[in-house]
């Protein structure tokens, strides 16, 4: 017990070192823990070098790490998937899955019992890393954009995909129709019992002490391990019932709040697995490093061909296509829990596992770099497959009216860029003044803005507002009003300040309306020639007061059913 406390001491005190030097440097603290792990483990400094405590660390932690992603996983979300994320993510993974399958078994590797590494090694590759995703796209404020939404639907089907391969995995060395269907069948009957539990028994008990937060705590770790240990008697894995016992807390009243209670403990214990991870990570040798570049170069390759193929042939032009592609390529932290499992049941050699996590450590560190860069990297890459023969949404535009600039005669008021302000402008003028919507242009390269404007007869222009060919095409030297009323920081590779002086330079006569984010920015927009700056906070504050004043006369409910009725009146491009 002494010895087992001395270890975890060591793994989290070389953890927290080594991830303020990751937090330094901006690298993901995974990496830390792989690092600190290798470093004190058996084939470092042998400070840690108990196998028994290096596997009672791990299995601690990988249980609370599978409760964490099931908590995260939302039932409602998947249900309410769009056909182009179900597209993506169903090519992606069946797509990835039989490419990796042949790849690997071509260079050697065995599919079929009673090894499988090429099979858990495509099933890893498929997988892309929730953490390293959400934390850049997050920094950005990427995730609601088409892009991130595209991208975060994937994530959670490939979740999904990694629980049917964690039922059938301890089937493998036995792979039969009728064994397969009794996993599933187990699976079934485990994820139909907790679910119902989680429904109609949980939130009553929950209920009784939801004023004792640490019974809460207490009870949500009781039940992760209990559904663990009834997946253990099911002849199914301690990990697959975390993982369904984090699924069935995510879809009942308390899930935020345990969710909320659960996150430190999940932090100590996920710390916990990679570092032991990080033990079992033998020095890479040149062979070790060599297969883990070849797994990287498949893993990035496979994720242009099975993600922006599918999404560029649902017509969600080269952009969306790209950082979709460009935000999963990676390996899934999920992967290395997925291979650790294989190295546990004999299914595959630790030389494998250690290869793929080298690799996971070599995408982790240039995905991070990648993905912080991906606008200029695109813009880059679109001109290369448009010259290679890709076409793009606007396309449509070029063939329909040559180089005539558009569509026929130029509008009078351009909109550039067209986000939740402008959506809301577009929703006003059709229903107070509908003749001038047929004046109105808009310049986007959000694919789904464009069909919808399109679809409403609105003037769309796809492409790039920072580009200059872009605004000339769309006539805006002969626009009369030019507004651009997208917040600087959704804006890519410009701001409404740099904006406006390229107005201002392609047309002197224009008046330009413009949104300011911040109070200071109102001069500066007037500086680079603005006619008028807006900022949304005021009319914003003049409706909470408003609020205020009716709260304070008793008319709230009045008001809100005056909102109500205006809100039901609306059909928005971007709801």
């Amino acid at each position: 017990m002494h010895a087992l406390i001395h270890d975890i001491t060591l793994c989290i005190l070389f953890a927290w070192v080594l991830g303020l030097a990751a937090h330094y440097f901006k690298q993901p603290l995974i990496l830390a823990y792989l690092v600190g792990g290798f470093v004190i483990g058996p084939y470092g400094m042998k400070w840690v070098d108990s196998q028994e405590s290096v596997a009672t660390i791990s299995e601690l932690g990988l249980i609370f790490m599978l409760f964490m992603i099931g908590l995260e996983i939302d039932l409602k979300k998947i249900i309410r998937a769009g056909a182009v994320i179900l597209g993506a993510a169903g090519v992606q993974l069946l797509g990835g899955c039989l490419l990796g399958i042949a790849f690997f078994t071509l260079i050697g590797l065995s599919f079929g019992g009673p090894r499988w590494d090429a099979l858990y090694l495509c099933v890893a590759a498929a997988l892309s890393s929730t953490v390293i995703i959400v934390k850049v796209l997050y920094e950005k404020r990427e995730l609601d954009t088409l892009p991130g939404r595209i991208t975060l639907g994937i994530l959670v089907l490939q979740d999904v995909f990694a629980i049917l391969f964690l039922a059938i995995q301890p089937s493998l060395d036995n792979l039969q129709i009728g064994i397969i269907a009794l996993s599933i069948g187990r699976v079934v009957v485990l994820v139909a019992s907790a679910l119902a539990i989680s429904r109609y028994v949980l939130p009553w008990l929950f209920h009784q002490i939801a004023r004792r937060p640490e019974l809460i705590l207490l009870g949500a770790i009781a039940w992760c391990f209990l559904v663990a240990e009834v997946a253990e008697r099911l002849h199914l894995s301690r990990e697959m019932g975390a993982l369904v016992a984090g699924v069935s807390l995510s879809t009942f009243p308390y899930a935020l709040d345990v969710t909320a209670k659960v996150t430190t403990l999940r932090d100590f214990f996920i710390t916990l697995f990679f570092v032991a991870l990080g033990m079992t990570i033998p020095i890479p040798t040149l062979a070790i490093v060599g297969m883990a570049l070849v797994i990287a170069a498949f893993t990035v390759v496979s994720r242009v061909v099975t993600v922006f193929t599918p999404l560029y042939l649902m017509s969600q032009g080269l952009r969306a296509s790209l950082l979709a592609a460009i935000n999963l390529s990676q390996i899934s932290e999920f992967s290395l829990v997925v291979l650790r499992v294989g190295v546990s049941s004999g299914h595959i050699s630790a030389e494998t596992s250690s290869a793929a996590s080298v690799a996971f450590v070599i995408l982790a560190v240039i995905s991070t770099f990648v993905m912080t860069q991906s606008d200029p990297i695109t813009r880059s890459s679109i001109g290369i497959l448009k010259r290679l023969g890709l076409r793009d949404l606007d396309h449509k535009d070029e063939t329909a009216h040559g180089d005539g600039g558009g569509h026929g005669e130029p509008s009078r008021i351009l909109l550039l860029g067209f986000f939740r302000t402008a959506s809301a402008l577009v929703s006003e003028i059709e229903k107070k003044n509908r003749p001038l919507l047929d004046q109105i242009g808009v310049i986007d390269f959000n694919p789904n803005v464009y069909r919808n404007l399109t679809d409403r007869g609105v003037k769309v222009t796809y492409g790039d507002i920072s580009n200059t060919d872009t605004l000339m095409h769309a006539g805006l030297e002969r626009a009369e009003i030019v507004i651009s009323s997208v917040p600087d920081w959704i804006l890519k590779g410009t701001t409404n300040a740099k904006l406006v002086r390229q107005i201002r330079a392609l047309n002197p006569t224009a008046k330009i309306i413009a949104v300011a984010d911040l109070l200071s920015g109102v001069q500066e927009l007037y500086d680079a020639g603005a006619d008028y700056v807006t900022v949304t906070r005021l009319g914003e504050a003049q409706e909470l007061v408003a609020a205020i004043d009716a709260a304070d006369q008793g008319l709230l409910e009045d008001r809100r059913s005056e909102i109500d009725a205006q809100l039901s009146q609306r059909n928005e491009v971007l709801p």
